[in-house]
């Protein structure tokens, strides 16, 4: 079969999309229903390592769990024209999927789709493309986390709902390029799988390929879901200065407790917190208590005392200049969505300043409520970490349809955490990413005020103007070489530092209204 490893035009960060149903091969079931829809081979999944085990069909165990299920060449399958996948199966209640393989260097040339069964009605879906170019979002190439030989190639997480049947194809790649932001998407296998036709034809594909589904657990007892309407902001609110930082990838030791929080912070929780738990809440003890789980909103004035207060006494008249800062929006802590800190490495690695925001989409559908997004972020963090092998969740802040705004990578919100989220320019950098895809679809009013609020605080901590340019040295990539130093947007698209098309079409064209909504809460 001929073009399936052909070279992709540039990367996707697309949307799911609805395809029309085909049945799969009379051989891969074993029975169908009256409506003529196949019912799925009951098959126990593999739980991935650090996952307690679990029946068939019961729900995991809080905080979470990842099955995971080699790919299988498809011998029977030649209507669709996939060379790999897997038959319909019965596993455990999941609500996000992914396929992941060995080498993170490995591109996906094809497509995967993917349909699932709703464990609360039994229907099952059509099928849905999954994205397949995601490894671009990661870490640096020459960065410890990128050395750490953990980290492994994989599709985008798709959100698919609570669900308990899955099945998955491989199909060739389109003859032509796909038009940018159509949304399709690569694929996975398992090279060397073993036996049968269409053996050789899946060899050539990344090792060792595997579908990941991921139970994001439920937020402990008494936990703030994080997922309904943002609070009504008090005017214009703002933020305090990061903590210097001893210079590029600092590694900093788990945190103890800090400076008081600000006045009319949120009531911490109450209840027992693991050390890691502590470490990074206290990573924003100089905006609230230890165990928030939101940090609030202030007023533009509130903001821009607290920063002048922050940067201590002895300052020059300048320094002590009104400075231009957006109002701190109000942020959902890590605590606040239910992380599961044991899943993260322990220390926190910093970056020296924050020079530009890169906007992105999660490329994770668009069929989730809010109130589901803390569920949504608790699964993109599993995933990452123990599906891909990077050493926390790649975004610094995630932004929800309905506007709320939530604690990424820890570290604290004020401090120049070194996330993996644009790979060559993740120094001095932050990474926002907008839950949903956005090739096709608009992003919410809503949501792209909370990226303008947010990087007019974010960027305001470090002085830098969200209308204007900056310069940045790249860390090896697609589009720029490893030591160049390119100008780019102070508020970039994703795509501007990687040859991508996230954050979407839809979603780079609201960047100028971004930058200068930004501009205007920063008083410019």
């Amino acid at each position: 079969m001929r073009g399936i490893l052909a070279s992709s035009i540039g990367v996707t960060c697309a949307a799911a999309l609805a395809l029309p149903l085909a049945p799969p091969a009379a051989a891969s079931v074993s029975s169908v229903s009256s409506a003529g829809t196949p019912a799925p081979v009951a098959d126990v999944a593999t739980r991935t390592v650090g996952t307690a085990g679990a029946r068939t069909g019961a729900r995991a165990d809080v905080p979470g769990s990842t099955q995971s299920l080699p790919l299988r060449p498809l011998t029977r399958d030649r209507a669709s024209g996939a060379v790999l996948g897997l038959t319909p199966r019965t596993v455990r209640t999941f609500s996000l999927l992914g396929v992941v393989w060995e080498d993170p260097s490995v591109d996906l040339h094809g497509r995967v789709q993917v349909r699932t069964r709703a464990a609360s009605t039994g229907d099952w879906t059509d099928w849905q493309d999954v994205e397949t170019h995601y490894t671009q979002h990661g870490a640096d190439p020459d960065s410890s986390e990128a050395a750490s030989g953990k980290a492994r190639g994989a599709t985008a997480p798709l959100w698919v709902g609570e669900s308990d049947g899955v099945e998955v194809r491989v199909l060739p790649e389109p003859d032509a390029g796909e038009p940018e932001d159509v949304d399709p998407v690569g694929t996975g296998s398992d090279e060397g799988a073993s036996g049968g036709e269409g053996a050789g034809e899946v060899s050539t594909l990344p090792a060792g390929m595997r579908l990941d589904l991921v139970d994001p657990g439920e937020a402990e007892p008494g936990e703030s879901a994080g997922g309904a309407e943002p609070q009504a902001e008090p005017g214009e609110s703002g933020g305090p200065e990061p903590q210097a930082e001893p210079g590029e990838s600092a590694e900093g030791a788990e945190g103890a407790e800090g400076a008081e929080p600000a006045e009319g912070a949120e009531v911490p929780r109450t209840g027992v917190m693991t050390a890691a738990a502590k470490a990074a809440s206290a990573a924003n003890s100089a905006l609230v208590p230890l165990g928030a789980t939101q940090i609030p909103s202030l007023t533009a004035e509130e903001t821009r005392e607290e920063l002048v207060a922050l940067r201590g006494t002895g300052l020059t008249e300048q320094q002590q200049a009104k400075p231009y800062i957006g109002p701190r929006p109000s942020i959902v802590t890590r605590r606040g969505w239910g992380a599961d800190e044991s899943l993260r490495e322990k220390s926190f690695v910093y970056t020296s300043k924050v020079k530009a925001a890169f906007v992105h989409h999660t490329a994770s559908g668009n069929s989730y409520s809010c109130s589901q997004a803390p569920s949504l972020i608790r699964g993109f963090y599993r995933y990452h970490t123990k599906s891909l092998g990077w050493r926390d969740i790649g975004y610094n802040f995630l932004v929800d349809k309905c506007g709320r705004i939530y604690e990424g990578r820890a570290g604290g919100v004020a401090k120049p955490v070194k996330g993996a989220h644009t790979m060559g320019f993740n120094s001095k950098t932050t990474g926002i990413a907008v839950i949903g895809s956005y090739g096709s679809k608009k992003p919410s009013s809503k949501a792209v005020k909370a990226v303008a609020r947010l990087t007019a605080w974010k960027l305001g901590l470090h002085g830098m103007n969200p209308k204007k340019k900056t310069s940045l040295t790249s860390g090896g990539g697609n589009l720029y070489a490893k030591g160049k130093k390119v100008k780019m947007k102070v508020i970039s698209g994703h795509r501007d530092g990687f040859n991508t098309s996230c954050p979407g079409g839809k979603l780079h064209k609201k960047l100028g209204s971004v930058r200068s909504k930004a501009a205007g809460y920063q008083g410019r």
